[in-house]
């Protein structure tokens, strides 16, 4: 039974009047920003289009140039086979398109494939789309910031060595404006992204006009393409590989869904007409690039991408537009990584909250972004591209598998809501934890629609693990199952701890200890063991004070400034023959400890020099934080310490 003897209990509420100091942090990454800022740094359609598509459009870049390094060993027939390839994986983009707009509206709170699955499909399937998610955002990161460097390249040959320096650099750029907010990364990354748009258009648009005009030549000088085996015939295993090959062309199309919450009111409504500017953008202009590499005859290589064969062909050289389209493109390439940054620290904070990742990464930093989020997603792709040395086509068999993943059970779960919701009457209200059900009219198309959606990606994702099991994609059929593993660890052990901790059931409060014993550990004789001394005294009338003995003439001096100072409290002498001093005084309390009293508490008052000059700070041990890291696991142990300053000469 809960004691009610304290009905009276009192709140004062109390503001405060203090703003944080501008530091080096400040300058770096923006003023600190409150928590009613929040409202204000949401983001309209046009800055969302570059925060959230960024990922998708910059895919134009590279999907191509991935299909045709499978196909490409089969000579000139492979170009025939190009296009219809890149009219299927379109088809796909449609689907998933129209299913991720239909999630958008259903759960406006965002959180996207993981909320989903979770309210749809249970635990497991959830952190199975959280995971294979996370683990697609620190593989876009790497994969992106690496096509970018290798478009430079591409540009500028000499510098192929530094390669993996500079995409480090990137990483380490990206999540420098993404810790300055939103609003900020979105306005800063928003120029170059519409800046790739419209050459990208441009560069499409003059090809096909020169195309139908009979200008259009093939590439002239192309790169040198190594193979190990020519193909004679292209099999339906060859076709399966290539089109799972260029199916990265849909990673990202889900950033939308998952950083709702980023857009200004309406949300759903901005959110979803954003993803379908983004698609449109993304279908035409990979189609585009796709009919063009067949015609101008674009080869597969490490040393020059296809976009720029494909530029130089169109522009007759490496003028002003080639140099455009470069850059360009190693910007967006560069700035997909910007859709990771802004979508993985909010999926991060949705684990954290449900239990299954650490509750640090709830914490808002000082710009109301989830900084250490940020922080730990560039830490990871930093080490991925130098494991990977920066090379797309090592890191791309680790890739689309995750999206592919989320993809399907995000539909999965669509599927299966509007299952539920056909299910009701009308009228009938449910409320889930990441939305409400009601009956809706034509429920049963939009399951199908999703279904079959699921069903699509599900073949994708098997034919990936397949036909890239060898190249490296098992190592995220085994990474994927490990951290969800990691997750239910993680949320067992806040379960069992909330379980321990609640105070249901507790009954009245226990009583105090009706014992206090203080030991004070003793170097010296001054001011400051004076000052913990009464404060020892304060807390407890029984107080031993120990010295441990490593010096017998110091430890002489100590017992007679004690004899005059100590104010009659008992000194333990510890003596310490190898002259070590934290464990002899661990043993003492040890067996303090052993010997206690039933619900006696044990306190250790340290008195801790402190310094506002760190310098001498590292001159002094500091014992209590020693004694604290050895003895926190110990139940009934408190260790304080009571800091004492001096002022040092020259201050006031």
């Amino acid at each position: 039974m809960v004691n009610h003897e304290n009905k009276q209990t009192s709140f004062i509420e109390r503001t405060t009047d203090y703003n944080p100091p501008h530091t080096w942090r400040s300058w770096l990454i923006g003023r600190p920003l409150s928590t009613a800022d929040a409202p204000h740094q949401t983001i309209g359609k046009v800055v969302g289009l570059a925060v959230f598509a960024s990922d998708a459009l910059s895919s134009t870049a590279y999907a191509t140039q991935e299909i045709l390094g499978v196909i490409a060993a089969a000579g000139t027939i492979a170009y025939g086979y190009l296009f219809p390839i890149s009219l299927a994986i379109v088809t796909l983009l449609i689907i998933v398109t129209i299913s991720y707009e239909q999630t958008i509206h259903a759960y406006p709170g965002g959180g996207g494939a993981y909320i989903v699955a979770r309210d749809n499909l249970g635990e497991l399937p959830a952190q199975t789309a959280g995971a294979a998610l996370l683990t697609d955002y620190i593989l876009t990161v790497a994969v992106s910031i690496s096509s970018g460097v290798a478009q430079i390249v591409s540009a500028y040959p000499v510098l192929f060595p530094y390669r993996v320096v500079i995409a480090v650099l990137a990483v380490l750029f990206v999540m420098m404006i993404n810790l300055r907010g939103v609003k900020e990364s979105g306005a800063a990354f928003a120029i170059p992204t519409y800046f790739f748009v419209v050459v990208m258009i441009l560069t499409v648009s003059y090809g096909m006009f020169r195309y139908l005009t009979g200008s259009l030549g093939v590439v002239i000088a192309p790169p040198h393409f190594e193979t190990t085996h020519v193909i004679s015939v292209i099999t339906p295993f060859l076709l399966l590989h290539a089109f799972a090959n260029g199916t990265t062309a849909l990673t990202g199309v889900e950033a939308i869904s998952n950083g709702i919450t980023a857009f200004k009111e309406p949300r759903s409504r901005n959110a979803g007409i954003t993803l379908i500017w983004m698609s449109v953008i993304l279908g035409s202009l990979f189609l585009g690039l796709s009919f063009l590499t067949g015609k101008v005859q674009a080869v597969f290589s490490e040393e020059e991408t296809v976009i720029s064969q494909i530029s130089r062909t169109v522009f007759e050289g490496r003028g002003a537009l080639y140099m455009m389209l470069i850059w360009g493109t190693t910007l967006i390439l560069i700035l997909a990584a910007n859709t990771a940054f802004a979508d993985f620290p909010r999926l991060g904070a949705l684990h954290a909250g449900d239990g299954f990742l650490p509750r640090q990464l709830m914490y808002r930093g000082s710009r109301l972004v989830y900084s250490r989020g940020i922080v730990t997603l560039a830490a990871i792709a930093s080490v991925l591209i130098i494991i990977f040395q920066a090379s797309v086509t090592r890191l791309i068999p680790l890739y689309a598998i995750g999206v592919f993943l989320s993809f399907t059970l995000s539909q999965a779960g669509m599927a299966k809501r509007w299952w539920k919701i056909g299910h009701l009457k009308d009228g009938e209200e449910v409320i889930e934890m990441g939305s409400v059900l009601r009956y809706e009219k034509g429920w049963q198309t939009r399951m199908i629609i999703n279904g079959f959606g699921s069903v699509c990606t599900a073949v994708v994702m098997v034919v990936f693990a397949v036909t890239k099991f060898r190249e490296g994609a098992w190592v995220v059929l085994i990474l994927t199952p490990l951290l969800v593993t990691i997750f239910f660890s993680i949320h067992h052990h806040y379960k069992n701890l909330a379980k321990k901790l609640s105070l249901d059931n507790f009954g009245i409060i226990p009583p105090h200890s009706s014992r206090h014993r203080v030991i004070m550990p003793v170097s010296g004789v001054h001011q400051g063991t004076l000052s913990a001394l009464r404060y020892a005294r304060m807390l407890s009338n029984d107080v031993t004070a120990v010295h441990v003995v490593t010096e017998p003439d110091d430890a002489e001096k100590v017992r007679k400034k004690w004899e005059t100072w100590g104010e009659g409290v008992r000194m333990v002498m510890l003596d310490s023959p190898y002259r070590l001093f934290i464990e002899p005084l661990l043993e003492y309390v040890a067996d303090i400890a052993e010997q206690r009293q039933p619900g006696e508490t044990i306190t250790i008052v340290v008195p801790e020099f402190v310094s506002d000059n760190r310098l001498s700070s590292a001159l002094h041990t500091n014992t209590a934080n020693i004694l604290r890291e050895q003895l926190k696991n110990q139940h009934g142990i408190v260790i304080t310490n009571v800091p004492y300053q001096v002022h040092e000469e020259g201050e006031a």
